[in-house]
């Protein structure tokens, strides 16, 4: 099955990548609906900035972001809410979001109280602190063990739909992201779907510089991006989050196309007429 991609929608003036581009409501619901014609299975829209070193924002304001967005999206494509607040995780499934995007690991309750789908996240520490000094022993045993034994309080609490975030980036050096991606089929096989979010994050511009040896802009970081949710693809995730969602969807396409050995239903070429049963995936 072709891993499912998560549109990225920050209705907030600080985010990283794309803070202060959606603020406005129109510019916000045209963006999320952009996506969904891009291919986005969900539209995940958040109020409150989480990159290294944000402040928290107050329940009201994110309240008055977020829920005349979901609203107005919900009835054209599936939305998740990003957020760690029970308020506003309820306020947004009231308006019609279906999916927790919970980056604090901490909302199963409220999500099965709902009666909606949990994404469980590791962070190590909080946004204004996580990357200070992120520090583990083993991180692929200590990520992933959070996430096991959330995941199983997730579903011992009625959730029926559990998904399990590495949190790339989210308490991480450079050096942990790679390990986690590298370790990602570990996660997988817990027998959970897995969300994994690289899209434009620092780590890629530290890695893959510009011309001039800076670090790459976030603007300047989709190579990066795309390179990083393929092999999370191919690690057997089941969904990417991103922010250039066209450009993702097509990644994914050929990725099942290449698995295949055939083209896309409507797309030009063959599968050079060697069969495509399982025997030949």
């Amino acid at each position: 099955m072709q891993p499912a991609v998560m549109g990225v929608l920050n209705v907030t003036p600080d985010s990283f990548s794309d803070g202060g581009c959606y603020l406005d409501h129109e510019a916000a619901v045209a963006h999320g609906l952009d996506m969904a014609r891009q291919g986005a299975s969900l539209v995940d829209v958040g109020g409150e900035s989480s990159r290294p070193g944000a402040r928290p924002v107050p329940e009201a304001e994110e309240l008055r972001r977020v829920v005349p967005v979901v609203r107005a999206l919900a009835p054209h494509v599936r939305v998740s809410i990003d957020t760690v607040k029970p308020v506003v995780a309820a306020a947004a499934v009231e308006a019609g979001a279906s999916l927790l995007n919970d980056i604090s690991g901490s909302l199963w309750p409220v999500a099965a109280e709902l009666g909606v789908g949990w994404v469980a996240m590791h962070m190590q520490g909080t946004p204004p602190t996580m990357q200070a000094d992120p520090s583990y022993e083993d991180v692929v045993a200590e990520v992933y063990g959070f996430l096991r034994a959330r995941a199983a309080d997730a579903v011992a609490a009625g959730v029926g739909e559990v998904w399990v975030d590495p949190g790339i980036g989210f308490g991480k050096t450079t050096a942990h992201n790679l390990s986690l991606l590298r370790h990602l089929p570990e996660l997988v096989s817990m027998g959970y779907p897995v969300l994994v979010g690289t899209s434009r994050k620092g780590f890629l511009g530290r890695l893959a510089p510009g011309p001039d040896g800076a670090p790459a802009r976030a603007d300047e970081r989709l190579p990066g991006s795309i390179a990083t949710t393929t092999w999370a693809m191919l690690s057997g995730a089941s969904m990417v989050r991103v922010h250039d969602v066209a450009s993702t969807v097509q990644a994914a396409v050929l990725l099942g196309c290449t698995r295949l050995g055939m083209a896309a239903p409507g797309g030009a070429g063959s599968s050079g007429g060697r069969a495509s049963g399982p025997g030949h995936r």
